[in-house]
């Protein structure tokens, strides 16, 4: 497919080889698991949905976008939350050989107008209403300003405008293109199945292509370390299209083992914990700042915990004491760190590491051929415990974003390693530690100290809720750092974090050298703390001081 880098001949032949890669469509490997799981319960809330309803559901939605054009390699850009209508068009997409691409019900004009003419989509998805923002106005303008207006599929009642329809109302009624027609479709097992977003800060994210091979494999492995059985109950609270609970293990890993999903459209404390409570689920899949709000919630004891049995925390690494924090609210929970990218690989701590490396690293690799190493900036492997940049390749890695031969050139080595910009030390178990991003380092005069590492000490400290650390310019060092805190109870003095610090031995070069106290921090749409934008307050902040003085 034009703009997708594939793997090389000897890698796909190694991975077939070896069992990795089935040559199947993603969509008829769900559809299998539809109706394995039949009568099963699929979608426990917001709506019940067996398993043989979902696929009765999806497979007429299929017939239907097919008679409207809507086939193999069709790209649809879906903006959708997290409502049972995602998960019929996700598994009607698969059934066609459709490219869905994963926005975030956040994102605006910025990014969806971009989107929709670099992938030059058929379709786009939108909720007829969700929270304040007018979906349908929104749809309007941006396939107006398209170069190719897309056809607006609608979650709930579509308005009449031409080229707009209900995907509520399609999934049903029975079409006019018989089940037959969806048989003969020519379906490329290498061709993208699903097409996310890169976690960048910076910039418009990157489109990742994931293969049908990849990204059925991706989900069935980590769904195995996963302690997954049928009777089991995933919590979606993260927007559902981001790879992690999407595939990692996410809603895929868990059709499979014929468990079901309980969806909701905020990970707000008072609903996430009620859903928890009401649909007895025993997974969670989170980001630290979800579960810190959970934690922090005045009426937490309110809410039965007993059944969650698995805490899955990826996004940003997930310190220690959170951790600790968190087994102590869920009891009977163990807490699995997960180290992934929408990239592709795939790290988690095994549920039967010893406690202490579970609480301390992100885990390690889930496929034997996963090729993983931590370099130096010179491209020269660290020695073991040492820092270094993760560069990786592998069975469910891709092998260049779409459509993007620049970036891909600094992206990726010769031989195709990712070079992700991680930072990670190996832990004596042979589990990794996450250290942060290359970026995330404060370079306080030729001293490169790890924001993450600061962070987690003084998560320790009784007065920190929250915290953040960010670089902040100076004249004589180039950078030092600043400590963003969202205070418990009384606020803390740097004076108090530092001793603190100090009294666990930190050197003293890592210590933040500022202080600034906030209510809460700005959040990306997928819950990771924005650091660039404290960074560049807190830079502002010491211009107009600085000119102040002047």
């Amino acid at each position: 497919m034009e703009g997708v880098t594939p793997f090389p001949p000897e890698f796909a032949a190694r991975y077939r080889a070896k069992g990795y890669w089935g040559d199947r469509p993603l969509g008829e490997v769900m559809r299998e698991w539809m109706r394995t799981h039949g009568e099963r319960l699929a979608i426990c809330h917001p709506v019940r949905r067996t398993y043989a309803e979902l696929d009765r559901r999806a497979e007429r939605l299929a017939r239907h976008l097919l008679a409207l054009g809507i086939g193999p390699r069709s790209s649809v850009v879906v903006h959708l939350p997290n409502v049972p209508e995602f998960v019929e068009l996700y598994l009607a997409l698969q059934y066609l050989g459709a490219i869905p691409l994963m926005t975030l019900p956040a994102h605006r004009e910025h990014e969806i107008a971009h989107y929709v003419d670099f992938i030059d989509a058929d379709a786009y998805a939108v909720p007829a209403s969700f929270g304040s923002f007018d979906f349908l106005a929104f749809a309007r303008k941006i396939r107006a300003g398209a170069s190719r207006p897309p056809l607006v599929l609608v979650a709930g009642e579509a308005p009449g405008d031409e080229g707009f329809v209900s995907l509520t109302e399609l999934a049903e009624r029975e079409p006019d293109l018989p089940p037959s027609a969806l048989a003969g479709l020519d379906i490329d097992p290498d061709d993208p199945c699903v097409f996310q977003l890169s976690g960048g800060t910076t910039g418009i994210p990157k489109v990742i292509p994931r293969s049908h091979n990849d990204y059925a494999y991706n989900s069935h492995l980590i769904g195995s370390l996963n302690d997954i059985r049928p009777d089991d109950v995933l919590l979606v609270a993260a927007p559902i299209g981001h790879n992690f609970p999407l595939a990692s293990p996410g809603v895929q890993a868990f059709f499979e083992w014929g468990a079901s999903i309980a969806l909701v459209t905020t990970p707000r404390p008072a609903e996430a914990l009620a859903v928890i409570e009401a649909c007895r689920v025993t997974h969670l899949e989170v980001v630290p700042a979800m579960i810190i709000a959970w934690l922090n919630y005045e009426r937490l004891s309110d809410h039965d915990r007993t059944s969650v049995r698995v805490i899955n925390s990826g996004g940003q690494k997930y310190q220690r004491e959170t951790k600790l924090q968190t087994e102590a609210a869920f009891p009977n929970a163990k807490v699995q760190e997960v180290f992934g990218m929408a990239e592709g690989l795939l790290m988690i701590a095994r549920l039967d590491d010893p406690a202490e490396v579970r609480h301390e690293t992100a885990g390690r690799p889930i496929c034997p051929d996963d090729e993983v190493y931590l370099v130096d900036e010179l491209g020269e492997r660290v020695s073991e415990g040492e820092i270094g940049e993760l560069i990786c390749r592998g069975p469910y890695t891709l092998r260049g974003y779409f459509k993007a031969p620049e970036v891909n050139a600094r992206a990726f080595s010769p031989d195709g390693f990712y070079l992700s910009g991680d930072l990670l030390r190996m832990h004596p178990s042979g589990n990794y530690i996450v250290e942060g991003r290359k970026k995330d380092l404060v370079n306080r005069g030729g001293e490169k100290i790890s924001a993450e590492e600061v962070e987690d000490m003084l998560l320790a400290h009784t007065a920190v809720k929250m915290v953040s650390c960010v670089p902040m310019p100076d004249p004589l060092l180039g950078e030092r750092m600043c400590a963003y805190v969202v205070p418990r109870g009384e606020p803390p003095t740097l004076e108090q974090l530092t001793a603190h610090l100090s009294s666990r031995g930190l050197a003293r070069f890592k210590h933040p050298e500022r202080l600034e106290l906030v209510e809460e921090f700005p959040l990306s749409p997928f819950g990771k703390v924005q650091k660039n934008v404290l960074a560049a307050r807190i830079a502002a902040a010491v211009a107009e001081q600085s000119l102040s003085r002047a």
